[in-house]
């Protein structure tokens, strides 16, 4: 059975539960996806699909991308994705296609994207610096200050926090609640935000360590006095 599918981030908005409190929500166009090609335990030591995203505009291939969907069946897709496969279900196959009704009202996802890029940026920006006085004749406001010793190891170690990219980089966001599945529109609504502006492509899988849900329970009140 196949764990996840492809996506565009649409939007947010907000829903309205029965009790009259709002939920903010992230609207996914989830799918629908092709299979274009199926790893096996035999041949490739791992099972797995490698889904296309039929929403995209086909790009412009080169031949060995050109008989890889012809093998499959299938026409080419831009945006190509591989998802693995939990036990169960109906054996996958080239061509068959793969929507939003993989999902449930209630289930918990992990939605991985790609994060906005903010382009170079400062310490106090990126690494959240506190950054130096503003007056009483301060010349130290946002510069990032001694970035190592000079007789020990007369270096900069690895990992120092410096100016430099900020975002654009692989983000997962885990356990989002599924609020709705509209299958005729392959939308999904999940519960709270994911990573990537509008239309930005977007992986949406099964949770892996799904978390229980929480149901706040109120305990009777003891009364003080004798029993």
């Amino acid at each position: 059975m196949v764990t996840g599918l492809i996506g565009r981030k649409v939007g947010m908005t907000q829903l309205f539960a029965a009790d009259g409190t709002v939920q903010p929500a992230t609207v996914l166009k989830a799918g629908p996806c092709v299979v274009a090609q199926v790893k096996t335990v035999a041949r490739d030591g791992y099972e797995a699909v490698q889904l296309g995203f039929v929403d995209a505009k086909p790009g412009k291939e080169n031949k060995p991308t050109a008989g890889h969907f012809k093998k499959a069946g299938v026409p080419p897709t831009r945006i190509r994705r591989e998802v693995t496969l939990k036990a169960g279900g109906d054996p996958l196959k080239a061509g068959d296609q793969v929507t939003v009704a993989i999902f449930a009202d209630g289930d918990r996802v992990d939605v991985i994207g790609t994060s906005r890029g903010r382009g170079f940026q400062g310490v106090v920006k990126r690494h959240h610096f506190r950054g130096g006085r503003a007056t009483h004749g301060s010349m130290f406001h946002r510069a990032p200050g001694s970035i190592g010793a000079s007789s020990y190891p007369s270096r900069v170690v690895k990992g120092m926090r410096m100016a430099g990219h900020m975002g654009d980089a692989g983000v997962t966001v885990r356990n989002l609640k599924v609020i709705r599945v509209d299958a005729d529109n392959h939308l999904l609504l999940v519960e709270g935000a994911v990573p990537g502006g509008p239309n930005s492509v977007v992986v949406i899988r099964k949770a892996i360590a799904a978390k229980a849900i929480k149901v706040a329970q109120v305990e009777p009140v003891k009364k003080k006095g004798k029993k």
